[in-house]
């Protein structure tokens, strides 16, 4: 896979920001709405301005939503910065040679940890692959770039069958709103069932292996990058006087973390038999990354010093995300989520149905790039189809996490704190995560077919 390929300069010159993206496929969805969709019966202004209500009334729907995701970033990222995974990064660095073997251990790892927390993949991923990069232009070897900041994102393509999949943990929540419907799914049904570990397993090693042979074909260039000098402060160059002290005693952040963590492990032994870890969901992973952020620190002061690092990653999601909410209000108001998803229902059967909800959430997560809000929308619609059809619940919310993460190499929108922290554009890193994409709808279809 040459650099200078058509297929890289064709996705380089056609693929605009982010931002500009996420307003292109705004116009795109109101226009689909207006055309696939019919004006409810009780509607006093016209459908045109309608559509242009549901987009201004989704716009604010997903806050809280909202606030979860920036906080499992924000606090991921923070929990990266710490010395035990700096220790992990540059361990694994000196393996790091060429392309072929940074990209094979940079997938490996980032999937790996994206089991645990896909904001934490996330920022490990690229600060990973920056630290591979810094390393070659201090040595004067030649990298693809564009290709390790890739491998940097895969794990964006399996965080869902992990302790932060939003589909999975909400079904796991108590009183979640399909209960009446479904009721509670516990993740040892889902995360844990042996599909998803199967396929969790088989990730781990076609992914990375896909990696290296795609660093073994490409062409590498000398690394045009500054080297990140950016250092907390430590006791040697800062004396700390007074109430300061607070800030930054170790033993002040252990007591502070320990809490913390206990109170979110507690809930292990105290949790009801039968239930399993149906406890876990975004704000219990929030919870204990807080908790682990602090105690790793070792700091008040070293853990706010990275959160403050860590907060620029989350502007995307903050700013950009009310404009996905937007495009979700659209869709989920006039319908078309509705027409997408029934129109999928009604080729399938019990055979076809998990199949045909992957592809379904794939394609609805390039408009909604939010695991949680493609399930309040699809959520209603294949669960109901899938009890018709005599098809497993957990199984069905599975092949929907499964549809989501899959295009979330397409849509760069999670893909901005990646960028931000390698300096790569995401017209660099799509040409090869579309490949892995491929990769992964073969791995998702084959295992939602066996199982």
């Amino acid at each position: 896979m040459q650099e200078d390929s058509l297929y890289l300069k064709f996705i380089r010159n056609a693929l605009p920001s982010p931002f500009s993206i996420a307003i292109i496929l705004t116009l795109i969805t109101y226009i689909l709405a207006l055309v696939f969709t019919n004006r409810p019966e009780n509607a006093v202004s016209a459908y045109p301005i309608r559509i242009l209500e549901y987009w201004e009334t989704g716009f604010w729907e997903l806050l809280e939503f909202t606030m979860q995701m920036a906080l499992i970033l924000i606090l991921g990222h923070a929990l990266a910065l710490t010395p035990f995974f700096n220790r992990i990064i540059i361990r694994f660095t000196k393996y790091c040679t060429n392309t072929a073997s940074a990209a094979m251990w940079i997938s490996l790892l980032t999937i790996a940890v994206s089991f645990i927390n896909w904001g934490l993949c996330l920022i490990f991923g690229a600060i990973f692959a920056r630290k591979v990069a810094e390393q070659a232009k201090m040595k004067g070897l030649k990298l693809n770039y564009p290709l390790i900041g890739a491998a940097g994102y895969s794990g964006m393509m399996c965080w869902h069958g992990g302790f932060s999949g939003s589909a999975p943990l909400t079904v796991a929540t108590k009183d979640h709103f399909l209960t009446d419907q479904i009721g509670q799914v516990g993740i040892q049904e889902t995360l844990f069932s042996t599909m998803n570990i199967s396929t969790s397993v088989l990730l781990l090693i076609v992914i990375p292996t896909v990696f290296y042979l795609l660093g073994k074909g490409s062409k590498g260039k000398e690394i045009n990058l500054m080297i990140d000098t950016d250092k907390t402060h430590t006791a040697s160059t800062f004396a700390p006087k007074g109430a300061e002290k607070i800030d930054h005693s170790r033993t002040a952040a252990s007591i502070l973390g320990i809490i913390i963590c206990f109170i979110a492990l507690r809930k292990i032994w105290i949790s009801p038999q039968g239930t399993g870890l149906s406890f876990i969901n975004l704000n219990y992973i929030n919870f204990l990354l807080f908790g682990l952020g602090v105690v790793m620190h070792g700091s008040f002061a070293s853990f706010l010093d990275a959160l403050h690092r860590a907060v620029g990653g989350s502007v995307g999601i903050i700013i950009q995300f009310p404009l996905y909410a937007g495009i979700m209000g659209i869709m989920k108001y006039s319908g078309l989520a509705a027409e997408v998803s029934q129109g999928f229902v009604a080729i399938s059967n019990a055979t076809t149905l998990p199949i045909f909800t992957f592809f379904s959430a794939g394609l609805v997560n390039i408009f909604v790039p939010s695991g949680g809000g493609q399930w309040a929308v699809q959520g209603p619609i294949i669960t109901e189809a899938a009890q018709t059809l005599g098809v497993s619940i957990p199984k069905t919310v599975m092949a929907l996490s499964y549809g989501d993460q899959l295009t979330n190499m397409l849509q760069p929108f999670w893909a901005l704190p990646l960028l931000g922290i390698t300096r790569l554009k995401a017209k660099d890193i799509l040409p090869f995560s579309t490949i892995i994409m491929l990769v992964g709808m073969v791995i998702f279809i084959l295992a939602l077919l066996i199982f």
